[in-house]
This record gives C-alpha cells, sequence and structure tokens, in this order.
C-alpha cells in the first residue's frame, strides 16, 4: 500500500509487493531491474526511501519547472468535466449499473506500484461482479505520490487527466485504460515518473481498442483538456481522511481487508476478494 501521510510506514506495503514480484518471477523468471546499484540495492533504496536523487525521473530542472508551472496554471483554467462523471466537480466516477445496492469504493494512485499488483490479480473479478451487478465500483483517485518529495513528479496527475480523456470515451474506455496503465509491461516503478510525459500515455492507450486511433482521445490527452479535473479528483481524494494509503477497497464505506503475515491487508488474490466481499454482504 502506498501510504500518503507517513512515509516511514511503507515497509510492510513494499514486502507485500516484493513477494507478490517474487512469486511472479518463479512463473516467468522476469526480473525487475532497478537503477539503484542492482537489484538488491534498489529494493532496499525503495523500501528505505533512499538514494532516488541521482536516478529518478530524467527530466532537466527546467523541464520540471516548466511542468509544475503547468499545472498551476491549469489549476486556475474553467473546469472541464468529462463525460459519465457526476457531482458539482465531475469527482462522482461511477462505474457499472447505477442502481445497484452495493457500492464498492476504489481508492488508488496511478504511480501506485501496489495498485497496478491489485488490478493485475484483483481488477478482473471487480469486472466481471461490476458485470453481474453484484455492485457499482466508484473510483477515488488521488495524487499524493507526486508530492513525495523523494519521488517528486507529474505521473500520477497527467495519467489521471489522460484517464478522465479515457472516460469522455466511455466508462468502458475507462475501465480498459485503467486496467492498460497499470498492467505489469507498462506500469512503471513507483520512483520512475514516466506517465508525466503524453507519449508513455498515448502508446499505453493504443492498447485499448476505443482508444486506439481515436482522434477525440489523443487531442484531450495532448491538450491536457481535463488537467483542471484531475486536480479535483485528487483534492475529493484527500477529503477522505480515513483513507491512508492506496489500494484502499471499501464496500458499503467499510474497509475490505484480510489477514496478512503483516496484519491487516487488502484482498490481493480474487479469491480473497471474493470471501472478503460475501463476508461483508451476508
Amino acid at each position: 500500500m502506498s501510504n500518503r501521510n507517513n512515509w516511514e510506514n511503507k515497509q510492510s506495503a513494499r514486502e507485500r509487493l516484493r513477494a507478490e514480484r517474487e512469486r511472479q518471477a518463479k512463473k516467468d523468471r522476469t526480473k525487475r531491474q532497478f537503477v539503484v546499484g542492482g537489484a538488491i540495492a534498489g529494493v532496499l533504496a525503495i523500501a528505505g526511501g533512499i538514494g532516488y536523487a541521482a536516478t529518478q525521473l530524467g527530466d532537466s530542472g527546467a523541464s520540471k519547472k516548466s511542468t509544475s508551472t503547468a499545472w498551476e496554471a491549469a489549476a486556475k483554467k474553467t473546469l472541464v468535466k468529462p463525460a459519465n462523471t457526476a457531482g458539482d466537480n465531475g469527482t462522482e466516477v461511477v462505474i457499472g449499473n447505477k442502481d445497484a445496492k452495493h457500492t464498492l469504493e476504489v481508492y488508488q494512485d496511478m504511480r501506485c506500484p501496489i495498485c497496478s499488483v491489485f488490478e493485475q490479480n484483483v481488477g478482473g473479478q471487480v469486472e466481471k461482479d461490476i458485470k453481474d451487478g453484484k455492485f457499482k465500483a466508484q473510483y477515488h483517485i488521488g495524487t499524493f505520490l507526486d508530492r513525495n518529495p523523494q519521488i517528486a513528479g507529474t505521473g500520477s496527475k497527467n495519467a489521471l487527466s489522460a484517464l478522465g480523456a479515457a472516460l469522455n470515451v466511455s466508462p468502458e474506455a475507462f475501465q480498459a485504460y485503467n486496467k492498460a496503465l497499470y498492467a505489469k509491461a507498462n506500469h512503471p516503478e513507483e520512483t520512475k515518473d514516466d506517465y508525466s510525459k503524453d507519449d508513455a500515455l498515448l502508446k499505453v492507450a493504443q492498447q485499448v481498442p476505443a482508444l486506439k486511433g481515436n482522434a477525440g482521445f489523443e487531442k484531450n490527452l495532448k491538450d491536457h483538456t481535463f488537467d483542471k479535473w484531475a486536480l479535483q479528483m485528487s483534492d475529493e481524494f484527500d477529503s477522505h481522511k480515513d483513507v491512508t494509503g492506496t489500494p484502499t477497497v471499501k464496500l458499503d464505506g467499510k474497509k475490505l481487508s484480510v489477514d496478512t503475515p503483516n496484519g491487516k491487508g487488502v484482498p490481493m488474490t480474487p479469491e480473497q476478494f471474493t470471501q472478503a466481499v460475501d463476508a461483508q454482504l451476508k
């Protein structure tokens, strides 16, 4: 879980993520590469929040300044809300049958690596349950990782704005693009700010049939049409003070959790997720 309040408390989440990666490695023998002096040093750097300065972001100081200025300017622009949203600021993003009795709330940050693992493992089950009418899903998407001084950037905000462009196409396009952005082959390390670059987001979009070659989507992404909306979404996420990290999943307002070696955690397998949902719906 990427912790938005206390960066020192990320160790247990890192251990869960590392365990998941090791499990995947046994299946496909693919080992992740870290830029901080080799794999072991890289894991330690991520777990301890150290050693980022010389290896992160890859942008010049001038580029960072101009990007920051662009987001400051976006905050002053007139709000443009994507289609398929609700609420005064368009921050109600609900996927599925609006009349569904139960609501699953998903709290995520687009740079969060454990959100990526959750989507890879559990996203398919969530999608199935939405289609089956078991619940509707409401997405709360934050950008707190951009504000972490150790990995500061704009990738969370930029990817969220791109998701707005996908949502403007259709809820299905939003779901598919969210899945693609979190896919193992696409999702960057948390310490890299790849999603700050429009070209990276457009490349991933080509994997989504509804977005591939979609001129309207590409224009909105390149023009940053939904940047102000992304900031509004981030503010809405921050208003949930009981959400201390990502991913967080709630069903009808109550957090879903399972027992883990490190205490309580988010369900990270389809079986765990289904058991937690069914137990809460009894």
